[in-house]
């Protein structure tokens, strides 16, 4: 008795018959994805390149002088950024100085201390003072935060007076409401808000084992957020802070109405000052020529200088996070 078996079917060759539908769709959204990744070099590569075509006038005519002149006086056709650059960086400082304090205090508040019923309103006043337009700080700093302040600075000079350093820092030629220590303050107050919510955000991806075995080894909660959730958000922190000095360096409006629109180089922080945003926001609408070319200059070097800082907060980044990955943190 014989059985007949049917050999198996042949199966088809490894790549013939039509692709599943799948590895298409992952092959289109993976050109998709590198496309929408190249579209942010070439955007910015634009940018670089049409301003710096604009302002190149400039930079033949002013020579390294742009960069390291203090003098702008386009009455005389002198275009020195020094000053300017000089005001956009101290008052950004000042800023950092001020607010991140601050921002990091209200973020471990609400993510440690805070009960639900007051952590939700504070949140919620946070995000608010995030959606108010620069214009409306700027209004309200020369027109009641500046006036009100300048007595006290006044009576800051005189306290200072004499004293090494700080007498030189909080003093002023003359002092005056609007100034660069204006300016940072104004500032401040508009990045609390952003440094706020990213750290808010970091300190809440702290795993609770870590909070819990500190607490466990008899820790106080000052000591379990210095020992466990300050070390695992640093490289969070710290893109927060530069995203905050991003924002402070390339404010425009609020800086021109309160920082004075005094183009120098000063230590005294109660006197007027000048930013290149500002410079660019006040003169641009009158300017022609050599002026406009200066001024679309400016432009450029707070396009690199913010791009110089992106790198360094990136570089910190990624030192922190890998201190955090390989134990190295203390």
């Amino acid at each position: 008795m014989s059985i007949d078996i049917a050999p198996p079917p042949t199966p088809e060759k490894l790549g013939e018959g039509r692709a599943p539908t799948g590895r298409t769709t992952d092959r289109v959204f993976r050109y998709v994805a590198l496309g929408a990744g190249l579209l942010v070099f070439v955007i910015l590569a634009l940018i670089a390149w049409s301003t710096t075509k604009e302002a190149w006038p400039a930079f033949k005519f002013q020579g390294l002088s742009f960069v390291w002149s203090k003098t702008w006086d386009p009455a005389h056709m002198k275009f020195g950024a020094l000053a300017l650059i000089y005001g956009t960086v101290v008052s950004s400082v000042i800023a950092l100085a001020l607010g991140v304090p601050v921002s990091l205090g209200i973020a471990l508040f609400v993510t440690e201390v805070a009960p639900d019923w007051v952590r939700r309103p504070v949140i919620y006043v946070v995000d608010l003072l995030a959606t108010i337009p620069s214009v409306v700080y700027g209004l309200w700093g020369i027109l009641v935060f500046a006036p009100a302040v300048q007595g006290f600075y006044q009576n800051v000079a005189d306290f200072f007076s004499g004293v090494p350093v700080f007498g030189l820092l909080f003093s002023g030629n003359p002092v005056v409401g609007r100034s660069i220590m204006t300016a940072g303050v104004i500032l401040a107050i508009m990045i609390v808000p952003i440094v706020t919510s990213i750290a808010r955000v970091v300190f809440a991806t702290v795993p609770s084992e870590q909070k819990e075995a500190a607490y466990g080894l008899g820790a106080t909660r000052w000591e379990m957020i210095r020992g466990a959730v300050l070390p695992h958000s640093r490289s969070g922190v710290v893109a927060g802070v530069m995203i905050g000095l991003g924002r402070a360096l390339g404010e425009t409006i609020a800086v021109a109405l309160v920082i004075g629109s005094s183009a120098q180089i000063t230590a005294r922080l109660f006197s007027s000052g000048d930013s290149m945003a500002a410079v660019i926001a006040n003169q641009f609408g009158e300017a022609a020529g050599i002026h406009r070319s200066a001024l679309i200059g400016l432009g450029v070097a707070l396009f690199v200088l913010t791009l110089l800082v992106n790198v360094f907060a990136r570089w910190i980044v990624s030192r922190s996070a890998h201190e955090v990955a390989t134990g190295a943190v203390r």
